[in-house]
C-alpha cells in the first residue's frame, strides 16, 4: 500500500481512505456484518484512514467503527486513524437543521465521539460544515484546545473556502481539507486546492464516485430505497442523470481500453491530480473496496488524461452535487 503525509503537519497514511457513511446512513440499508468485514478487509490491505461523523446514523457509525476495531487484529487496530466530523444538528426523524460550531459545542461533541468509538483521542477533528454563526477562529481554537489537552492528535476542516482556509490555518496547523473532488466535482481546483498547496494542507476527497454515479454500476432504471439520498440528489433526476451517464459511458470506452473498470479509472484520475489528494472511496462490501483498491494499479499517462478530459471536460456535469438547501450550507461554494 502506498502511504502519503496529510500536508505538512498531518499523519502518515495510505493513499486511500475509507469513507464510512453509507455503513450507517444515507445510502439505503447496509449490512452490518459485511460492514465490518469489509473494515476489517481495508485495514488488512493496508488502508488506514478510516473516515467518519457523528451524525452518520445518530452515532451509529462510530459504534459500528468501534466494533470494528476492537474485533480487528491487533496489528491492523494499531495503524487505524479515526477522520471524524462533527457539528450538524439533527431531528428525531433525520433530517438537518444546521450546524453548532461553539467552543462548548465542539468539546461536548467530541466527548460522545471519543465515547462512541471507545478510544482516548480522535486522530483528526473537523467541523462537518462552518456555523455562520460562529468564528471560525472560535471552531478551531476550541479543537485547537482539545489538542493540547491530548484528545484530538491534528486539526482538520470540511468543505471551506479559500478564504475561510487562511483564517483557520492562522490559528492552528491544519492537517487536511476535506472536500468533494472528483471528475464531475471540480469546483476546487480554481481557488480551494492552490491555496491549501500554499498553506502545507491535504486534501482529503470524497465522493471520488460521485456517489456512485460515475462507478459504472448505476443504472438509468435503478430505484433507489426511500432511505437514499440520491433519490433528492439533482444530479440523479431526470435529464441531469442521463446526461451524467452519458458522460460514464464516454468514460467507460477509455476505461475498457486499458482493461480496468470505470471506477478503477475515475479513481485513478484523483490519485494522479497529486500526491497530497487522498482519495476517500465509500464502499460498503468487500466486492467493491477490492475493486477500489484496484485503482493503486491504474497508471494514466499523458494521453490517458487527455483521452479523459475530452470524454469528462470540467463542468460537464448535470445538476448541483446537493439539493439547494443544502449547497447553502458550503462554504466552499460561496
Amino acid at each position: 500500500m502506498r502511504t502519503t503525509t496529510l500536508g505538512t503537519t498531518g499523519p502518515r497514511t495510505a493513499a486511500l481512505g475509507l469513507g464510512c457513511m453509507g455503513m450507517s446512513a444515507l445510502y439505503g440499508d447496509a449490512d452490518r456484518a459485511e460492514s465490518v468485514a469489509t473494515i476489517h478487509a481495508a485495514l488488512e490491505a493496508g488502508i488506514t484512514l478510516l473516515d467518519t461523523g457523528d451524525f452518520y446514523g445518530m452515532g451509529h457509525n462510530e459504534l459500528l467503527i468501534n466494533e470494528a476495531l476492537r474485533t480487528a487484529p491487533a496489528a491492523s487496530r494499531e495503524q487505524a486513524l479515526t477522520s471524524v466530523k462533527f457539528g450538524a444538528l439533527r431531528t428525531v426523524e433525520g433530517g438537518f437543521t444546521g450546524y453548532d460550531g461553539r467552543p462548548d459545542a465542539v468539546k461536548n461533541f467530541a466527548a460522545y465521539s471519543l465515547q462512541r468509538l471507545g478510544t482516548d483521542h480522535i486522530d483528526i477533528y473537523r467541523i462537518a460544515r462552518v456555523d455562520p454563526d460562529v468564528p471560525i477562529e472560535e471552531t478551531v481554537g476550541a479543537i485547537a484546545e482539545l489538542v493540547e489537552a491530548g484528545h484530538v492528535r491534528h486539526i482538520g476542516l470540511s468543505e471551506v473556502g479559500a478564504e475561510t482556509l487562511r483564517r483557520a490555518a492562522a490559528v492552528a496547523p491544519i492537517s487536511d481539507l476535506q472536500i468533494e473532488y472528483s471528475l464531475i466535482s471540480r469546483g476546487i481546483e480554481a481557488e480551494i486546492l492552490p491555496t491549501a498547496r500554499e498553506l502545507g494542507i491535504g486534501i482529503t476527497a470524497y465522493g471520488v464516485l460521485s456517489r456512485g454515479l460515475i462507478s459504472g454500476h448505476f443504472a438509468r432504471d435503478r430505484k433507489l430505497a426511500a432511505n437514499d439520498f440520491r433519490g433528492m440528489s439533482p444530479r440523479f433526476q431526470g435529464e441531469n442523470l442521463d446526461r451524467n451517464l452519458d458522460l460514464v459511458d464516454a468514460l467507460r470506452k477509455i476505461a475498457e481500453q486499458k482493461g480496468v473498470t470505470v471506477a478503477q479509472t475515475a479513481i485513478a484520475w484523483v490519485l494522479a491530480q497529486g500526491q497530497d489528494i487522498v482519495p476517500l472511496v465509500g464502499a460498503r462490501t468487500r466486492e467493491r473496496l477490492t475493486e477500489s483498491i484496484g485503482s493503486l494499479d491504474v497508471t494514466l499517462d499523458a494521453a490517458d488524461l487527455s483521452a479523459i478530459a475530452t470524454a469528462v471536460p470540467a463542468g460537464a456535469a448535470a445538476g448541483e452535487r446537493y439539493p439547494a438547501a443544502q449547497m447553502a450550507h458550503l462554504d466552499s461554494e460561496r
